[in-house]
């Protein structure tokens, strides 16, 4: 029997939707490696920055993922005006860049995890199930409103964990949890424990 071999990929913009529109806290990405089975392969996050002379806020996030274990695929937003409203928009989308990583990754992937609620990714998942016999599991959420997850997308994965119920065991631990943690440790040492 094949060992169990996982690569995680992470589309940042929806994930970054779907949290904010269901209140949730932030996500510890260390916690996200240990909790899936097997062999991690890679572990990817995907995400469009501005220019780099132009500050922002998801910066230090994209330094802490790569020094703790993930590879982060980024490219520039591009601006441009909506013709029809005359508003300035940012576009950014990294649909392209996954999809081929997943199919280069595939051939040395028993299993993958797709952090995505987005419908494009529904036919590039039928690929990796019907060529490579990959089993794909997706992560969103059926919960918020509107719903974040494609139908179509849920019912092609093999597997469907809304981030609801995953993200007790991947939040970050919060002030008042870190500190229980350390006086209880704390407690444990000076009475011998």
């Amino acid at each position: 029997m094949r060992s169990k071999v996982t690569s995680i990929f992470i589309d940042g913009s929806n994930l970054y939707s779907s949290m904010k529109a269901l209140g949730l806290g932030a996500i510890d990405y260390k916690k996200i490696l240990s909790h899936f089975e097997g062999t991690i392969h890679k572990a990817l996050y995907f995400t469009a920055l501005p220019p780099k002379e132009e500050p922002s806020s998801l910066r230090p996030m994209v330094d802490y993922l790569e020094y703790n274990g993930w590879g982060v695929i980024q490219k520039e937003t591009k601006q441009f005006v909506d013709p029809v409203t005359k508003l300035v928009k940012v576009k950014g989308n990294m649909d392209v860049e996954m999809t081929t990583l997943m199919l280069e990754l595939a051939p040395y992937c028993s299993d993958i995890v797709l952090f995505s609620g987005d419908g494009d990714f529904r036919f590039l998942v039928e690929t990796l199930q019907r060529r490579y016999g990959i089993c794909v599991t997706v992560v969103s959420t059926v919960k918020s409103r509107p719903s974040m997850i494609a139908d179509e997308l849920r019912r092609q994965a093999d597997k469907f964990i809304d981030i609801v119920d995953l993200h007790p065991d991947i939040k970050q631990a919060g002030p008042d949890k870190a500190q229980a943690i350390l006086k209880e440790r704390r407690f444990k040492f000076n009475n011998g424990g």
